[in-house]
């Protein structure tokens, strides 16, 4: 038998529920099948641009559905880690993570280091660990995260919806080649990329028009300047573009 007060709040709840006065809870189930298709079509491995700067580490960049951004979130995040990404860079969305309410949106692989599990193993000879495995150069691709909290209970969203919701930090729209490189190069380096070559001077931009995406990307600092190589292709026949800041210094074909 209920106590008085607990039965009283059973009743007053089914009442309400029942006149259409209050909804149940119900969890948010997220997207359906469909809208997920769509979204992975539509935006999974685009080239587009930050507008704004992106932390290093797991946590990235949140933001809601009306484009507002955690504000203080992103400030402590670049404050412990600092930026992976400059506005202003081009980026890779190179996955697309589906929660009940939220999209977890990978950028440039999300920094990870690219190092093999077979690397971690040593083994130790006479005092000294030594790799057992080959040790690759770590590929220092800087990247990020972009956390989108979506409207609530919406089981369907376009792939426009979504870059709408996403526009305060992402630029779906310079990556266009015919709309970046119609009148604004000239003739030798529009040539260049109409044949997938790349030249010294080039930007950013210029490079992904004409090569697309590179394999691998690996930052340094040479001689106190930092340096960012892009790299195509794997060894024995590999493509080197090295950039200092947004513009190319460097090609070199192995």
């Amino acid at each position: 038998m209920r106590p008085p007060v607990a039965r009283a709040i059973v009743l007053l709840t089914v009442a309400l529920v029942t006149f259409g006065l209050a909804r149940p809870l119900v969890a948010n189930k997220g997207l359906t099948e469909a809208s997920r298709i769509e979204i992975i079509r539509g935006i999974s491995s685009e080239i587009v641009v930050a507008k704004v700067a992106l932390p290093r580490g797991k946590h990235g960049l949140s933001l809601n559905s009306q484009g507002t951004i955690d504000e203080q979130k992103l400030a402590t995040e670049m404050k412990e880690n600092g930026a992976a990404i400059r506005a202003g860079m081009p980026v890779e969305i190179t996955r697309i993570t589906f929660k009940p309410d939220q999209l977890l949106f990978e950028i440039n692989h999300g920094g990870k280091s690219g190092k093999k599990w077979y690397q971690h193993i040593e083994m130790s000879v006479g005092g000294t660990a030594t790799p057992v495995g080959p040790q690759d150069a770590p590929v220092l691709a800087y990247g990020s995260y972009i956390l989108l909290t979506l409207p609530l209970n919406a089981p369907t969203l376009t792939v426009d919806q979504v870059k709408k919701m996403l526009a305060p930090v992402l630029d779906f729209d310079r990556h266009s080649p015919t709309v970046l490189y119609s009148a604004s190069l000239p003739p030798k380096t529009k040539a260049a990329i109409q044949k997938h070559e790349v030249l010294v001077g080039m930007d950013r931009d210029a490079v992904l028009s004409s090569k697309g995406p590179p394999d691998r990307k690996v930052r340094e600092t040479r001689d106190g300047d930092e340096q960012e190589d892009w790299i195509y292709g794997a060894p024995p026949h590999s493509l080197f573009v090295t950039f200092s800041g947004d513009t190319v210094i460097k090609v070199k074909q192995y």
